[in-house]
């Protein structure tokens, strides 16, 4: 609820606050006296287009502040914290801001946000019917959410079953989607794992292999040079031909240290140490004979050993850089294989589910269309009701409800396609399959057309209101605004105006702009927006009046005359009659 509306520099204020309270408050003036800024503000408030013509001659920037009680509205409540702002006392700061150059700036609870971020924060906060406005109520969203609330807890349960249902056929939808657009890219990799895994079961690779075949291929590569060291090296150790060797010095040393053992027990020593360098160098010398005696020279086990290398190197470019890394690519690679040929069973099992859910969800859909169709049958009664009190006693409205069919499908569909509701292919949202349009014929034996085609802008004004009496109850909106409601009737029918209005006023806040005494007779606070002149710049003031002021006022509006004691005392009867029928009595 609105509970305070501050203007400042805003085409003709100056600088002006308004506090407002539950009920219906009128705001009335004189033509050209500034009632429509009042509307402007709010909508300003609501992020609507800002024009720096609005902005006061003179003035560097226009700014308008709304306080606004959001206690018992915990969502407004989490959107204002969310955008930075402070709730205080269960209540937030809306501000905007215009300047002259055509600047906008905008303030949720103290933060400074984007525009669209106020607009998000108070559009469920207001709803602005005028002439000139775009009407909530004409927005084809806007009618089926209208209707659903009009159709109560039946037709919400259905709704939200049918939304489950709804998501879950997405998300299957999707999962399914996923896999069966990645099959081809499952099957081809599938496919270059079984190459690979058959590649690495016919060379058969072993743990080590490769170095061990390096090693052996470095041998057989230079088997020439190997036999020609390891003669030298014997024959230095050990000759055949009788030359001098290693083995016979050792022993001519060993000998003459032998022949002075008994002399010095040292030399003996000695001769102990070059026996046993003769056994070392005799087993060496064995040893290298032995070596010499295997070195071959063997092409044919060298193309083995280099084609069988040639064959682990082909392994370790594709699989890993070694023959060790080759084998785990190949175990990690037989789990994954396993893993995707059950594709197959998973597209089943998702289209399985697929099938189930589109059936559930056909059901759900056509359960909600019958509901809302039975609600739109009495929404459009009790409406043409309220406009037979409206002064548009032939006026008809139709809720139409409808499906919009499309062809079969010839093959299966995701979420964006048909679901097969009954015997008829139809067009589906998240929303269920139902279209509904507010029609209107506004003369006995017109046909009904769409509320913006139909209607011209005071009928509209009315149809509006008739609408947010009907919908009173299940309307989530804490605050109406209606601007000129009542352009283009009189007598009777602005009495009725006024009653209903009241009426409206019982649920929700009411702000009305009307020219109209007769509906300014069942305001439960009265406003009134007077203009002033020093002979230069015009301004103007908003002026909440008690009782005698509002006989005044009455009266002017009636007659013209303030002061005429026949306009007074009609007033007065207006007020009269009015009071039974004030939301706040």
């Amino acid at each position: 609820m609105l509970e305070e509306i501050r203007i400042t520099s805003l085409g003709v204020i100056a600088s002006s606050a308004l506090d407002l309270g539950p009920g219906l408050t009128v705001i009335t003036g004189e033509t050209g006296a500034g009632k429509t800024m009042i509307v402007t503000a709010l909508g300003l408030l609501l992020g609507g287009r800002a024009d720096s013509g609005a902005v006061r001659s003179g003035a560097k920037h226009a700014r308008v502040e709304g306080v606004v009680r959001v206690a018992g509205l915990p969502s407004v409540a989490a959107a204002v914290d969310e955008a930075g702002g402070e709730v205080e006392d269960g209540s937030v700061v809306l501000a905007r801001n215009v300047s002259a150059e055509g600047r906008s700036r905008a303030y949720v609870g103290g933060a400074a946000v984007p525009v669209s971020t106020l607009a998000g924060v108070s559009a469920p906060l207001v709803a602005v019917h005028g002439q000139s406005d775009q009407h909530r109520l004409l927005q084809a969203r806007a009618q089926r959410h209208a209707l659903d609330a009009f159709g109560g807890t039946e037709v919400a349960g259905l709704r939200d079953g049918y939304r489950t249902l709804f998501d879950q056929l997405g998300a299957t939808e999707r999962e399914l989607e996923q896999v069966v657009s990645s099959t081809r890219e499952r099957a081809r990799e599938a496919d270059l794992l079984r190459y690979g895994l058959a590649e690495i079961e016919a060379v058969d690779p072993q743990p080590g292999e490769d170095a061990a075949l390096g090693a052996e291929e470095g041998r057989l590569g230079s088997a020439d040079t190997l036999l020609v060291a390891a003669e030298q090296a014997r024959e230095g150790l050990s000759s055949d031909a009788g030359a001098a060797d290693a083995l016979s010095g050792v022993a001519q040393a060993r000998t003459a240290l032998e022949s002075v053992r008994v002399h010095d027990e040292r030399a003996g020593e000695l001769a102990d140490r070059l026996a046993e360098i003769t056994y070392l160098l005799s087993d060496a010398a064995a040893d290298v004979a032995s070596y010499a005696a295997g070195v071959e020279s063997d092409p044919v086990r060298l193309a083995a050993v280099s084609e069988r290398r040639a064959a682990l190197t082909a392994l370790t470019r594709k699989y890993g850089d070694t023959v060790e890394e080759v084998l785990a690519w190949s175990q990690v690679s037989a789990v994954r294989l396993l893993d995707l040929e059950d594709t197959d069973g998973r597209i089943e099992t998702l289209r399985a589910e697929r099938a189930r859910l589109r059936t559930e969800l056909a059901s759900a859909a056509g359960a909600l269309s019958l509901a809302r169709t039975t609600a739109a049958a009495r929404l459009g009664s009790l409406v043409v009701h309220e406009l037979a009190m409206l002064a548009m006693p032939h006026a008809r409205v139709v809720v139409e409800v409808r499906q919009v069919e499309v062809d079969a499908p010839e093959a299966e569909r995701g979420t964006g396609g048909p679901l097969l509701v009954g015997e008829r292919w139809l067009r589906f949202t998240g929303s269920g399959v139902d279209e509904v349009e507010l029609l209107l014929a506004a003369n006995a034996g017109a046909d009904p057309r769409p509320l913006h085609k139909g209607a011209s802008g005071g009928e509209l004004s009315r149809v509006m209101l008739a609408l947010e009496v009907a919908l009173a109850e299940t309307s989530p909106v804490p605050t109406f605004v209606f601007d000129e409601v009542d352009a283009g009737v009189g007598g009777a029918a602005a009495v009725e105006i006024g009653r209903r209005l009241a009426q409206l006023a019982r649920s929700a806040q009411v702000l009305v702009v009307t020219h109209l005494p007769q509906v300014a007779a069942y305001a439960d606070r009265h406003v009134v927006v007077e203009k002033s002149s020093d002979g230069t710049v015009t301004s103007s003031g908003l002026t909440l009046l008690d009782d005698s002021g509002r006989e005044r006022e009455l009266s002017r509006m009636l007659a013209g005359l303030a002061e005429s004691d026949t306009a007074l005392a009609h007033a007065r009867e207006l007020l009269d009659v009015a009071e039974p029928a004030r939301a706040l009595s």
